[in-house]
């Protein structure tokens, strides 16, 4: 996980372990991977610098995507619905409180356009069938993001403004806000975590 351009003072809560290089900190909080900050030694300020401009270009480009296959879907209610591949579009918020499911194969794609929040319920949860992945699901979203205790959610979330992940929450996935991250005993796994300083790793 990493912050940038704020320093290691905004990561609050996690008892950070520097690193004796100073490019990462540790954290019991953090299994299998490391924290990261942009006042750190280098590499790690350009690292995060990159992963900046990537975020923020992947946000614009799910953005501007034309032509969407379905529109204001179940007018943002959108539990037990069950998504098939493609770019999906509302002009307001997004909530469910049960089961979302996103059902297709290894190598499709969605895109989901959110003009508003996305509030996923308590215990509410996203099903991934027939193979779908979640680095190929796409979140992008112009509000704030909360998901609710004991909720479950899949995919890369793009958000403009913060995330916040209630009380035993969990996410398989990516979570990537322009202002902030909130986690309350929460669990994100991202697996196949790739980068051109510090290789791939697997990181809980």
């Amino acid at each position: 996980m990493g912050t940038s351009p704020i320093a290691a003072t905004a990561v609050t809560g996690f008892e950070l372990i520097a690193d004796p290089s100073n490019a990462f900190s540790k954290s019991k909080c953090v299994k299998n991977g490391n924290i990261y900050a942009a006042n750190f030694a280098p590499p790690t300020p350009s690292m995060l610098t990159v992963a900046v401009l990537d975020m923020q270009a992947a946000y614009v480009d799910a953005a501007g995507r034309p032509d969407p296959d379905h529109t204001e879907l179940g007018a943002g209610s959108i539990e037990g619905y069950t998504l098939g591949r493609g770019l999906y579009k509302w002009g307001s918020g997004v909530e469910f409180s049960n089961i979302l499911t996103f059902n297709g194969t290894a190598t499709d794609i969605w895109i989901l356009q959110i003009a508003g929040d996305v509030t996923v319920g308590n215990g509410a949860s996203v099903l991934l069938t027939g193979g779908a992945k979640p680095e190929n699901i796409f979140w992008q979203i112009a509000g704030k993001t909360i998901l609710g205790i004991k909720s479950h959610v899949e995919g890369v979330f793009l958000c403009s403004t913060a995330i916040t992940f209630m009380d035993g929450s969990s996410m398989n996935g990516t979570a990537l806000a322009q202002t902030s991250i909130t986690l309350d005993s929460a669990v994100i796994v991202k697996k196949s975590v790739c980068d051109a300083v510090v290789g791939c790793v697997e990181s809980h």
